[in-house]
């Protein structure tokens, strides 16, 4: 399995220059649309790709998407210029949940429910676990959650580690460091592994084995998309 890790486009929470005006589920700003469209020419071009592997290839054969907005919103821009059907995998949504900081107090909001996700993302494969009143509904999710989600996730990859498939996730910052950490040497410590907006990471997993071909790339960028 050749596995590439995306990070969403530029949020509003992203641009903001006071942390405490963060809302729960951030859209992308204009910059981060740009972003969004760059890095799907970049994955329609197979730029993503070694030049050996690109001759008849495609982009990807399956795409994931978490179900916080940025990151549909960047994934339905790649499965759009790829001619797929992003589908949505609850766990790979970025640690702490729908949540916004009362204080001391950090309190976990619905996220969108399944219509609202169905209406304003008609080409995406909703998972049977979208619920009605919202997809998230829950209390913040600590750190050491978090991680312990990225583990789960990993092994879910590892067992498919032998399928002949380019699969595509686009995630979060905080939970793709995780990821990548919990694939190659066990989850937690203190590495961190940084991504900017769009940015993409290569591995490939085989039985046994997991290979880096690259980390953090962002050469589709632009200066103005930066």
């Amino acid at each position: 399995m050749e596995l590439f890790l995306i990070r969403h486009g530029e949020s509003t929470n992203n641009a903001l220059p006071d942390a405490t005006n963060r809302v729960a589920d951030p859209l992308l700003t204009p910059a981060g649309e740009r972003q969004a469209l760059r890095v799907a020419e970049h994955l329609a071009a197979l730029a993503h790709l070694h030049p050996t592997q690109r001759n008849g290839a495609a982009a990807l054969d399956r795409l994931y998407c978490s179900a916080m907005l940025r990151a549909m919103q960047t994934a339905d821009a790649i499965a759009d210029r790829l001619g797929l059907a992003p589908e949505l995998w609850l766990d790979i949504h970025e640690i702490g949940g729908i949540y916004l900081d009362h204080g001391e107090r950090k309190v976990g909001y619905p996220g969108s429910t399944r219509a609202e996700l169905e209406r304003r993302f008609p080409n995406c494969v909703m998972a049977p676990d979208v619920r009605t009143d919202g997809w998230w509904n829950r209390p913040f999710e600590d750190h050491a959650d978090g991680v312990d989600r990225a583990a789960r996730v990993a092994n879910i990859l590892r067992d498919r580690a032998n399928e002949a498939t380019r699969i595509g996730l686009v995630t979060h910052g905080d939970f793709m460091s995780e990821l990548v950490k919990a694939l190659l040497d066990g989850p937690g410590g203190t590495t961190f592994y940084e991504h900017r907006n769009t940015a993409i990471t290569c591995l490939e997993l085989t039985p046994g084995l997991v290979r880096v071909r690259y980390v953090n790339r962002v050469e589709h960028l632009d200066d103005e998309a930066r």
